[in-house]
């Protein structure tokens, strides 16, 4: 590992801003990083992108614990761990005794005792994670609720600073429902000095009010901006990525029978291209053609975001190995 990522991972802060050095880590919120160690995280997810490789979770066991479907968080995290050195004890949605009563706390008291970390995704509010996460010296990371997707936010700016260079001072548009992926993402880029996020999200469907606040605040600290407006009028020009999600999120329902035709004029389409003809195209995945966006432009030369879906792993990497160095 390179010396200055070193530095970074094994002197980044815990949690808790007091917590002492070898506090165990949790990544439940990008809002859990401090700026240091969401630097740290994404150029270590680019250095195993390039091919670095060292077990360093080696005789670790870690839980994968998935009540939702996933096909590339739940490979990137179990195969991740793999790589490293680390054991997996899979569990699906009907193994724990969660089922048949038992409480969140219990569980957690539990799993805190046999593994030593958790990745979890769960669709439900994250306050279950965080009981998890005070049962003992058992690190818990979010593998998406329905807040937040922070993982996915780490694997966005993988993705940029591999295909860029940096972060710092790219401008992003990002089109669609302000949903856990767009707030994880909103979250983390506004903390990159010069950077730009402009979402264009229907009305109704925008970025939870307190994401939203705290995205404005942090990119007013950092030099950065976030704006957001619910139409598709005087679009940005010469964006470096356009970005959009599924229409309809794992586990979630829309309130109105009517929200495809709310949601129509925000389809990814070629015409995005028009004002920024050298941007990438991104997407979490998975991704229904023809609807949030076409096949022409998933499956074109604009498009990374195949290649954006493989760094899943690599940034999956460098959380794994992150909360493990907290308990050295």
């Amino acid at each position: 590992m390179p010396q200055h990522t070193r530095q970074h991972l094994d002197g980044a802060r815990a949690q808790d801003a007091g917590a002492p050095e070898g506090a165990t880590r949790h990544l439940i919120s990008v809002r859990d990083l401090s700026d240091d160690e969401l630097r740290a995280l994404v150029a270590r997810g680019a250095e195993f992108a390039a091919g670095a490789r060292e077990e360093t979770l080696a005789g670790a066991i870690v839980g994968i614990y998935f009540r939702r479907t996933s096909t590339r968080t739940r490979t990137a995290f179990t195969s991740g761990a793999l790589r490293l050195g680390a054991r997996t004890v899979t569990f699906g949605p009907g193994d724990l005794q969660l089922n048949t009563g038992e409480t969140s706390e219990d569980t957690g008291r539990v799993l805190a005792g046999m593994l030593d970390l958790l990745v979890a995704r769960t669709s439900d509010a994250t306050e279950e994670m965080r009981t998890w996460a005070a049962a003992g010296p058992m690190s818990v990371v979010n593998a998406m609720s329905a807040e937040e997707h922070p993982t996915q936010a780490l694997t966005d700016l993988t993705t940029l600073h591999r295909h860029f260079g940096q972060v710092d001072g790219l401008r992003v548009l990002y089109v669609g429902e302000g949903n856990n992926s767009a707030a994880a993402l909103a979250l983390a880029l506004s903390r990159f000095p010069g950077t730009t996020l402009d979402l264009r999200t229907p009305t109704g469907y925008g970025l939870p009010a307190d994401v939203a606040a705290t995205a404005v605040a942090q990119a007013d600290t950092h030099g950065a901006t976030v704006r957001e407006r619910h139409d598709m009028a005087d679009l940005p020009e010469g964006v470096h990525a356009i970005y959009t999600t599924r229409w309809q999120t794992t586990g979630t329902t829309k309130p109105t029978a009517d929200w495809r035709e709310v949601f129509a004029p925000f389809q990814v389409t070629r015409e995005l291209w028009r004002s920024s003809p050298d941007a990438v195209f991104l997407h979490d995945l998975p991704a229904h053609r023809g609807e949030e966006v076409t096949a022409e432009v998933l499956d074109g030369p604009a498009s990374i975001a195949f290649t954006q879906a493989t760094h899943k792993l690599h940034s999956a990497m460098a959380v794994l190995e992150w909360c493990r160095a907290g308990a050295r």
